[in-house]
């Protein structure tokens, strides 16, 4: 029997190996008790409940006040969405790895260009990233080979800013995404439910203390109060996940979205700890021509097949094709200056 600290070491070494910038390991509690609507907690506070608990209770919260919008798959048993055992039965330690997306290039806004997020500049770190944590789910297998292992990338039913926060990883900042005193902001995150008692790494200190500048930062006020966001006005959430027609986003919202066409990294950039942030090694991260300077103009008359093939292999084709003309033409009416404001000579 390998002893539980050898082995977390082990598949520590091995994640970073295959190319994760960071690994932690978080210990995994028994199935939650009910909901405490009583416990409105921030994710960094200490609390007596289990964390489990803590997360059906926020999650809940969250979802009677409708900020998640239409992403209806929230509302789906958020008890399993927020304990682990209800996914894997038996889980009891879950590995989670980080990747650093950050590149030392600059977004180009000269010329009426428009703007995509950092994370989606390259290449889908879905893929990519899932690969390799196959690869460490499989390293995990032939150490202890009846271990039972599942593992995702962003598209599993794991709240996983908070169980990365508790393998150490980095902690919930007040706009409710990771922040890491090596990496900053810019970290994307992955997940290996397992079996496994593994000896857990130290949660993460919340150290954002009297900060607000993400909150001052957001263009839309999506971020309601500290560590609490409302999806509905997240620009990143009406240029990604929001489905519909341009009408369906609310005039004022439409004019706040500026020239965004993919995502927004507004509350991201502005964090403190990105002062130390370091370009990632990773080359799926580079950006591809188009995305540090995308047209607007250009971009709103592009056919289906040509939106597949600029978009082939990359995370902007989340909206869609229809989604992503409607985010052109909002950013390309932005620009575009109307009659009242016009002077006339």
């Amino acid at each position: 029997m390998i002893p539980s600290s050898t082995l977390a070491s082990q598949i520590k070494a091995q994640a970073l190996a295959l190319g994760f910038s960071t690994v932690g390991i978080a210990r995994v509690p028994p199935s939650s008790s009910e909901p405490d609507p009583s416990s409105n907690f921030k994710p960094s506070e200490p609390h007596p409940l289990p964390l489990t608990t803590r997360l059906w209770t926020r999650l809940t919260h969250w979802l009677e006040q409708r900020f998640h919008g239409s992403m209806v798959w929230m509302e789906r048993d958020p008890q399993r969405r927020a304990d682990p055992t209800k996914v894997l039965p038996g889980c009891q330690s879950m590995i989670v790895v980080g990747m650093n997306y950050f590149t030392d290039h600059m977004p180009d806004e000269t010329h009426q260009a428009g703007r995509i997020s950092r994370y989606a500049w390259g290449n889908d770190y879905h893929e990519f990233m899932k690969d390799r944590l196959t690869k460490l789910e499989e390293y995990v297998h032939s150490r202890i080979p009846d271990v039972q292992t599942r593992s995702y990338v962003d598209t599993g039913p794991i709240m996983e800013k908070a169980w990365a926060q508790e393998a150490g990883i980095g902690w919930i900042g007040k706009h409710t995404n990771l922040v890491s005193t090596s990496f900053g902001s810019w970290l994307l995150l992955g997940e290996i439910l397992t079996t496994l008692t593994l000896e857990p790494d130290e949660p993460t200190t919340d150290l954002c203390g009297s900060c607000s500048l993400c909150i001052q930062a957001c263009p839309t006020g999506a971020i309601v109060e500290p560590y609490q966001l409302d999806a509905e006005r997240c620009i990143s959430y009406l240029t990604i996940e929001h489905r519909g027609p341009m009408t369906e986003i609310a005039p004022e919202l439409r004019k706040k979205m500026g020239n965004r066409i993919f995502g927004c990294d507004d509350c991201l950039d502005i964090c403190p700890f990105n002062i130390h942030a370091q370009p990632t090694h990773e080359s799926n991260f580079q950006p591809r021509s188009w995305t540090l300077h995308p047209q607007p103009l250009q971009l709103v008359s592009i056919t289906q097949d040509e939106f597949r093939a600029l978009t082939k292999g990359s995370p902007i084709r989340r909206p869609k094709y229809e989604g992503f003309i409607r985010n052109a033409e909002i950013a390309l009416t932005n620009q575009t200056p109307s009659p009242s404001s016009t002077v006339t000579q």
